[in-house]
């Protein structure tokens, strides 16, 4: 039996495609206890936002160092872990359209999240490693797998047909939607208010955030800008308890995370153990107002540890529930509304002109004000305007799978000008922007083939 008949129902399908949500709970992606948590803190713990510190039990050395290799285990598990999820994704598509007949609504919500899922989850994996971020390189991408089949062994693409098969699937996921049995998340639903599953917005998020990566600026900003009309940004009241799970203000998709589930973060800071391994950098902190950008109370606190007391990224501390007595459990916040404000003004930026380069002060503007107490409006313009708009990202994203990524494709260099001793410069040219491919997979397929330097 090849398990091309294992389901029947569209119940079945539901399951599987629970299934597909539950493996972003895996070590590697996400939840971090003995994983690289790739998809969230890795990204800044790779960078200047944060350094290494006397607490670290050296895991993540590799990393933190670029002195990662093809035999990397870390490296391994994130690339296994992803394709996981694409598999199951992908089990759950299996023969589906045999429903669709009697079931179309039902057939088309289930098939749109399991689409979207796979499109995601390899985008992330085209960042770490694919040779470029250019939409129409023709450098190595990844092997887009649509299929399940244990068999297949898949061939990398271009980083434009990477692209290509990623946009198709979201755009694919957007018109599934339009006609589906039921709306994918309810607002009065458990799942719907900690906006768990996958729906349109989020897709909407998926795709603003794929052209801000790809430099596709107009598309970039279209879809920005239909996240932003349908979830504004979060009051100075509410903000910081977007970081506690009390509400979903400006949430477009959150993993849901409950113990026993390691925690996000936990690679940085894990405060059952009280061991911050990774610590913010001066030159990440000097950017804030620390007595009026709530951004510095909501992400960062002062821990007690023996005599001593350091400041640590709090910013997946615990739930409300449990703040007393943290635990690390609290869901990932995968696609925010803040991002978008900052994705849609560096869209209007690069696209340039006098009216456009107005739109995007006024969106970072709106950003700032809304973070920073008594703030006086920025009247940046030119490369200025663009300097600012990716120091706001710099500070409102930290910790959430931006910062690796805004330096690669934008080709700068890495330089820990603070908090460092040793491994302070990455240069643009570096090969270690690309991850390797993991020596177990080029063993496994002779069709795969090793990135540059490797």
């Amino acid at each position: 039996m090849n398990g091309d008949n294992a389901f029947k129902t569209i119940e079945d399908y539901q399951f599987a495609l629970t299934g597909a949500y539950s493996r972003l709970l895996q070590n590697s992606i996400y939840a971090s206890s003995n994983g690289a948590n790739a998809f969230a803190c890795l990204s800044d713990m790779m960078t200047d936002n944060l350094f290494e510190t006397s607490e670290s039990l050296g895991n993540y050395t590799d990393f933190s160092r670029w002195s990662y290799t093809a035999d990397d285990a870390n490296i391994e598990d994130t690339w296994l872990d992803a394709y996981r999820v694409v598999q199951q994704a992908n089990i759950t598509l299996r023969n589906i359209d045999k429903l669709a007949a009697t079931n179309t609504g039902a057939v088309n919500r289930i098939k749109a999240q399991a689409i979207a899922l796979r499109a995601m989850v390899q985008f992330e994996l085209l960042r770490y490693f694919g040779e470029a971020a250019d939409r129409h390189s023709t450098l190595l991408g990844i092997p887009y797998v649509t299929l399940f089949d244990v068999e297949q062994k898949p061939a990398r693409l271009t980083v434009k047909g990477s692209y290509d098969k990623i946009e198709s699937d979201l755009k694919t996921a957007k018109e599934l939607m339009t006609a589906m049995d039921a709306p994918i998340q309810s607002v009065t639903s458990t799942a719907g208010t900690a906006r768990s599953l996958i729906d349109d917005m989020v897709v909407n998020a998926m795709l603003a955030r794929m052209y801000n990566y790809a430099g596709e600026n107009d598309s970039a900003y279209k879809y920005a800008s239909l996240c932003i009309a349908a979830r504004p940004l979060a009051n100075r009241t509410n903000f910081p308890l977007i970081w506690q799970d009390a509400n979903t203000s400006e949430v477009i998709w959150s993993v849901k995370i409950q113990a026993p589930t390691s925690g996000v973060g936990d690679n940085v800071y894990y405060p059952i153990g009280n061991r911050a391994a990774y610590r913010p950098t001066t030159g990440l902190l000097s950017l804030y107002s620390t007595t009026n950008d709530i951004r510095y109370s909501s992400y960062f606190q002062i821990r007690a540890r023996g005599t001593g007391s350091r400041l640590v990224l709090s910013k997946y501390l615990s739930k409300q529930a449990s703040i007393t007595s943290p635990n690390g459990i609290v869901d990932y916040k995968v696609f925010r509304t803040g991002e978008m404000v900052l994705i849609a003004a560096e869209a209007l930026a690069r696209m340039g002109g006098a009216a456009n380069e107005s739109a995007s002060l006024a969106l970072l503007n709106s950003l700032r004000s809304i973070r920073i107490n008594a703030y006086i409006p920025g009247t940046e313009t030119g490369a200025n305007l663009l300097n600012a708009i990716f120091t706001e990202r710099r500070k409102e994203l930290v910790c959430e799978g931006q910062r690796f990524f805004d330096l690669k494709r934008t080709t700068k260099i890495i330089n820990r000008v603070t908090n460092c001793s040793s491994f302070c410069t990455l240069g643009a040219s570096s090969r270690e922007w690309a991850w390797p491919i993991p020596q177990s997979e080029l063993l496994a397929n002779s069709n795969m083939h090793q990135n540059t330097g490797y």
